[in-house]
């Protein structure tokens, strides 16, 4: 399960909001408690692929370097990628799926004609196809499940 705080989710979905009809992308970090993944940090980072940025998304190896940096440098691990899918569902693609690492969470947001509509998380199993995790806000020492709608 992802516990994301509700200051990091809302970052993200500002980003998704601001960057439509584009996709946007960026990282995830905090830390792993037992089987869940506590996501307490956000490196935003531009949308690197040439072309239609509306179908795809591209981070830059100088911004993997950036986001492994960062991670040293606060003590947190980098635990998830972020994109969104402009018009389109919180369901990655095939491409979303030959380009994944086994390690990392996939937060996919839904963004709507400018509105953010649901977020989405994903992880490879073994066998290399997306499992879906579930999502949960936290505040404080509480926290309130919303399920896999974000706001």
């Amino acid at each position: 399960m992802l516990q994301i705080e509700p200051n990091i989710e809302q970052l993200m979905l500002d980003d998704a909001r601001q960057a439509f009809p584009d996709e946007c992308c960026g990282f995830l970090f905090g830390k792993e408690e037992g089987d869940d993944r506590v996501l307490t940090d956000i490196l935003v980072v531009n949308n690197s692929k040439e072309g239609d940025k509306r179908r795809r998304f591209e981070i830059a190896p100088k911004d993997y370097l950036k986001a492994e940096r960062y991670a040293d440098k606060t003590g947190q691990t980098l635990l998830a990628v972020y994109h969104s899918h402009p018009n389109h569902p919180a369901i990655p693609s095939e491409h979303d799926r030959v380009a994944a690492q086994p390690f990392f969470s996939y937060l996919i947001v839904s963004v709507k004609d400018g509105k953010i509509d649901h977020t989405r998380s994903w992880r490879l199993n073994d066998e290399q196809q997306f499992e879906e995790e579930t999502i949960n806000s936290v505040i404080g020492q509480k926290t309130l499940d919303f399920g896999l709608i974000a706001v």
